[in-house]
């Protein structure tokens, strides 16, 4: 009995998934820095409970919208700024509707 009992341990162990790695494409901060910026500001700061765009409280639904006015084309640059102890998550959350969206010059800074 215990044979069987082990058996299906190591079954269930091997046959589930205990997590998924994805893969967030973010460019350093340096790499931007090698042409002259232009437009105007594009600077998101997430905080634990929140995200500012440039200094505003923004809905975190409304940031890609908001993002379209400041741009002129989706490889323009966008500066994400995590704050007072923003989680990797709370990053992940905010990227991935931004990526959804189509930008694609995201730059993490500290």
């Amino acid at each position: 009995m215990i044979d069987v009992v082990f058996l299906l341990l190591v079954f269930f162990m091997l046959a589930s998934r205990f997590g998924s790695e994805t893969h967030l494409p973010l460019a350093a901060a340096a790499r931007f820095g090698q042409t002259a910026y232009s437009g105007p500001p594009r600077l998101v700061d997430i905080l634990p409970d929140g995200v500012r765009l440039n200094g505003q409280e923004v809905a975190p639904g409304a940031l890609a919208a908001r993002l379209m006015q400041l741009t002129d084309a989706p490889g323009d640059t966008i500066i994400l700024r995590a704050l007072d102890g923003a989680s990797v998550q709370r990053l992940v959350d905010v990227v991935e509707p931004l990526r959804a969206a189509g930008f694609t010059g995201l730059a993490l800074v500290e």
